[in-house]
């Protein structure tokens, strides 16, 4: 499926791919360890292991699956996984690589497709559902996770005053998340039925601002956009963010915080067996038959 023309291009991919590969995250047998990661499998695993179906073709989307390669199961037992890749990185040839753009992918009868941490980095969310969607058998499930809601609201604002004090203006510096009010209406544009959308809060601690700063490059999520400053962050404005950080979201035991929210959308593909919603004017019983008749009290 070729990309919406009229889709506004937000965030840079190839810049995303060049800043995974120098980070060289694939070099370890285990992967990396990475907080955010973690947060989403654990929560990725409280949701499947409710759902009593067995998912026999099943895929995982991730810009780094070897954060996610952990053991999954649903409610009637371990769900064995393909991994893909959503951008190109070395080292990591026992993945095939899937641009979530332009999802091609080799099956067409998927029954469970998995998303983690690539939404917050793609321009036509729409589109992803749709594609999702037609590479699903009927009744197949779609879930994904991306930061969303108020996530890395301090590191905005830290660059936000670095930024003023340093240049006198302020800059795109974090990319904008998707708003849960906007979740099932993507999920629905997409086709799917049964939409689900939920936020996990999640307020984490970091020994270092620049240790927060990590994570998200690990993710290839450091500034990815388009409108972004050419230039390269200096050394004094570096030292300004995190300066700014420490003085305002740091604990009294020098841990600084970060607000991490994953955004989790889950919808069904349309089938028969599926609840369906009544017909208006089709209830057999009034309100007032269930509450009772309250005139003359």
């Amino acid at each position: 499926m070729a990309q919406n023309n009229q889709v506004k291009k937000l965030f840079d991919r190839e810049l995303i791919a060049k800043r995974l590969n120098k980070a060289s995250i694939f070099q370890t047998a285990s992967g990396p360890d990475n907080f955010i990661a973690e947060l989403m499998i654990n929560d990725l695993k409280d949701r499947l292991i409710t759902i009593t179906r067995t998912f026999e073709k099943a895929l995982l989307l991730a810009p780094h699956p070897d954060f996610f390669a952990s053991d999954i199961a649903s409610g009637e037992g371990e769900i064995a996984f393909e991994f893909g890749l959503t951008l190109p990185v070395k080292n990591a040839d026992k993945y095939a690589v899937y641009d979530p753009a332009h999802l091609d992918l080799p099956h067409k009868n998927y029954d469970l497709i998995v998303s983690l941490a690539d939404l917050q980095m793609l321009d036509d969310v729409p589109g992803f559902f749709a594609q999702a969607q037609r590479n699903l058998k009927p009744d197949g499930l779609c879930v994904v996770a991306t930061l969303g809601g108020d996530s890395l609201t301090e590191l905005r604002q830290a660059w936000l005053n670095a930024d003023i004090a340093h240049s006198g203006g302020a800059y795109a510096r974090v990319a904008p998340f998707i708003d849960i009010r906007d979740g099932g209406a993507l999920l629905q544009r997409g086709g799917f039925a049964l939409p689900v959308s939920d936020l996990e809060h999640h307020v984490v601690r970091y020994s270092h601002p620049i240790a927060l700063m990590e994570e998200l490059r690990q993710f290839g999520a450091s500034n990815p956009l388009i409108d972004r400053p050419k230039n390269f962050v200096s050394r004094s404005l570096l030292g300004k963010v995190v300066e700014e950080y420490a003085t305002q979201f740091t604990d009294d035991d020098g841990r600084c915080r970060a607000t991490l929210d994953l955004l989790w959308l889950m919808g069904w593909t349309p089938h028969e067996s599926q609840q369906k919603p009544l017909r208006p004017g089709s209830a057999t019983k009034s309100l007032k038959d269930v509450l009772g008749d309250k005139s003359d009290n």
